[in-house]
């Protein structure tokens, strides 16, 4: 579909931006779903962040996603946040009104889950540890949280950070039953006792895809769920070792594809073609 003077504009930005995956996997969307849309990157300095939300005001954009290092800094400069947003104090879907006010949502958490009920899997009742304490870690420990999990566990090098993921687990999401470990002895409980293992580090990223991951594969269980939010390899060296164990296993890529599939039915209402933008991304992974 060419541009005219009814195509509308939506995109994502970050600093950097090269790297993003989103323009092909949504674009592809737009393309099936007979959009008259274009999907564009915009590389936005960090002390351009409200100008460019001004922009979107001001040009009409439908809306954006947001990636590193934006998810926080945008929040500022909406004019209304969703729960998950006041939570985590991050966000990653914008949404520009017929009136120009910008709301803003976090997909992140709500992928996740999604990525594992394609699998077969839930958290409702479930144990979960949660290894990692960053940005990925808040927003995947809040959406289990408030999907029923029975119990966490933050397992991360420096405790404070594995601290301060429990804290808003259980001051944000209401789950008392959260605990945070440091490596060693009490981490290992936590892995072996899980029924869903949930790395959130960039452990294991290409290009460093072959280096240990964060706990070893001996405390990896026959039965479990362990997933990777790393999508680049599909097969990290946890997961390979998590499926040598028997464990059942769950890619980062269905992460991506869902938090960006909730992006476009805000902006649309219509419900996206999940694996149109599934294949969109393999194949932008098998391009890099």
């Amino acid at each position: 579909m060419k541009p005219d003077t009814q195509t509308q504009l939506v995109g994502v930005i970050g600093w950097p931006i090269e790297h993003s995956l989103s323009p092909a996997m949504q674009g592809a969307a737009l393309r099936e779903m007979g959009l008259n849309w274009v999907y564009l990157a915009f590389a936005v300095e960090p002390e351009r962040v409200g100008q460019a939300l001004d922009g979107v005001r001001g040009l009409g954009l439908v809306g954006l996603n947001v990636t590193i290092p934006h998810k926080s800094g945008v929040v500022e400069h909406l004019d209304e946040i969703d729960d998950s947003v006041a939570a985590l104090g991050v966000a990653n879907t914008i949404v520009r009104s017929g009136d120009g006010r910008l709301s803003g949502h976090n997909t992140d958490g709500p992928g996740f889950l999604h990525s594992l009920e394609e699998h077969g899997h839930q958290v409702t009742g479930k144990a979960v540890t949660l290894i990692g304490a960053g940005g990925s870690a808040r927003s995947v420990g809040y959406a289990c949280a408030r999907d029923g999990a029975s119990r966490m566990t933050v397992v991360n090098r420096t405790l404070q950070r594995a601290e301060s993921v429990a804290e808003l687990v259980r001051e944000k999401a209401g789950l008392h039953c959260v605990e945070a470990v440091p490596l060693g002895p009490e981490a290992e409980e936590a892995i072996r006792s899980a029924d869903v293992v949930v790395d959130c580090t960039s452990v294991g990223m290409y290009p460093e895809h072959e280096v240990d991951p964060v706990v070893p594969s001996a405390w990896l269980q026959s039965g479990q769920v362990v997933a990777d939010l790393t999508y680049n390899p599909l097969e990290t060296v946890l997961l390979r070792a998590a499926r040598e164990a028997g464990a059942d296993t769950v890619d980062g890529a269905g992460m991506l594809v869902h938090q960006g599939a909730i992006s476009l039915r805000y902006w649309s209402g219509q419900e996206p073609p999940v694996e149109t933008m599934r294949r969109a991304l393999l194949a932008g992974l098998g391009a890099k």
